[in-house]
């Protein structure tokens, strides 16, 4: 209790997200990268993580949103902020599908899939939201949150973002995480 005490670290007060009090840990999973490795808690470990779920076939929300997590991630100040999208239409992102993805936003960016079963635990632990809708045809879309998940060094969950994304607020707050260690 005296050790946790003594660890406890006041978030930074945020203009366009929303710091969590009580830093909570993250479910335990096991999804693959963009270059088929194995990828789970332990790789968000060390660095600080913004986490993001959409899919490939996203017409709007997903590329714009990775856009600005590239824009984000080239500043200095920002740089070792690990980058992480997770598909939730794994169904059609498979690991060179997430590469080829991913890549087109200028690297950086890590790209994570896994089955359902893989996936659902981590979703329902960060209150993901993924509706599948029909198309015509044979064809689908996916409703998802659109929330960025800042996940502090220890791979804690510590801040939350959520659209509308203002540039320079949004990176005003993540540097005050970083600097103060949140």
């Amino acid at each position: 209790m005296v050790s946790r005490l003594l660890a406890h670290v006041e978030p930074p007060p945020l203009h366009a997200g929303t710091a969590l009090q009580e830093r909570h840990a993250v479910a335990s999973f096991a999804l693959t990268d963009q270059l088929g490795r194995p990828f789970g808690n332990a790789q968000l470990a060390g660095e600080p993580s913004l986490m993001f779920f959409g899919f490939t076939h996203c017409p709007d929300v997903c590329p714009t949103t990775l856009a600005l997590l590239a824009r984000l991630h080239r500043e200095p100040p920002l740089s070792r902020l690990h980058i992480v999208f997770v598909t939730v239409d794994p169904k059609r992102d498979d690991p060179p599908t997430m590469k080829q993805y991913v890549d087109a936003f200028g690297g950086g960016i890590t790209g994570l899939t896994g089955s359902d079963a893989a996936l659902n635990p981590l979703l329902a632990n960060l209150g993901v939201v993924r509706v599948i809708q029909p198309l015509a045809g044979d064809d689908y879309s996916v409703d998802h949150s659109a929330t960025l998940y800042y996940l502090d060094a220890r791979g804690e969950l510590a801040a939350v973002f959520t659209p509308p994304f203002d540039y320079p607020a949004m990176r005003a707050d993540l540097i005050a995480l970083l600097h103060s260690n949140y």
